[in-house]
């Protein structure tokens, strides 16, 4: 895969706990948790095709291409099972590689995932893809987070600054134009989801502007789910105690 891979934390001969971060974003969204975590995984991070590290990947984006390229990587990497994490589009991602390699997940942790359901906010995702400055990130964050969130400094200046790698801004228009065609998302077989044998949890917050929370209404029966009151699209950023919690929980329903 082309792209930049980031490792944190201890070796060990666990699985790993692989994150991947939501559209627009980077690897830097999960790079406090595994200190919050404090278990015995290695983490791995993935820029996602099109996004700071991984501008440059090559061919067209689609979630599913996206699934397959971490696959290659973690095969190349000789990494035979593994936890998955991923917020938003990158949950969806998660849920994609969980259908094409099920024997290799030991468990799946969803936040506030894509691909639950048609409705999506389009608009305001366009309008994050031409996001560069501080300022209009900062806007646009707050719109997508919960009632009261103020996004970090720290955060928006990183995230600025991959928005002005040159072409980053454009490949996100390129991006939020394949899935958000005809202002709709494309949705998960809810078949394949009910299928899934290992540990699943899913986190939603209640004032989601971009995921409707009614998409956790028909959940399977055997995802525990993870309701977080007055929260918004932005849980890593808005609640990252409770989904390093969660993580931490999912990670370990599946210890033998």
């Amino acid at each position: 895969m082309t792209s930049n891979l980031f490792h944190a934390g201890r070796a060990g001969s666990n699985p790993p706990v692989v994150f991947l971060h939501g559209f627009g974003g980077s690897h830097d969204t999960w790079q406090a948790f595994p200190e919050k975590l404090a278990i015995a995984n290695r983490c791995i991070f993935y820029d996602l095709p099109g996004h700071a590290g991984s501008l440059d990947f090559p061919g067209n984006f689609s979630p599913r291409r996206a699934g397959e390229a971490i696959l290659a990587d973690l095969d190349a990497q000789n990494v035979k099972e593994f936890h998955l994490v991923g917020h938003s589009m990158g949950g969806a991602i998660c849920c994609l590689i969980a259908m094409a390699a099920p024997e290799r997940v030991a468990s799946l942790t969803l936040v506030a995932p894509g691909g639950f359901g048609p409705e999506i906010n389009a608009d305001l995702l366009r309008r994050f893809a031409t996001c560069s400055s501080v300022e209009e990130l900062r806007d646009c964050l707050k719109l997508m987070s919960g009632p009261g969130h103020d996004p970090e400094k720290e955060a928006l200046e990183a995230l600025s600054k991959h928005r002005k790698i040159p072409g980053q801004t454009e490949k996100l228009q390129e991006i939020v134009a394949i899935i958000t065609r005809d202002g709709k998302q494309g949705a998960l077989p809810k078949a394949n989801l009910e299928n899934f044998d290992f540990p699943v949890s899913i986190v939603w917050g209640t004032d989601d502007d971009v995921l409707p929370f009614s998409q956790t209404n028909d959940l399977p029966a055997s995802f525990r789910f993870f309701p977080i009151e007055g929260a918004g699209h932005m849980l890593p950023e808005e609640a990252p105690e409770i989904i390093a919690d969660v993580i931490r929980q999912t990670v370990s329903a599946a210890s033998p």
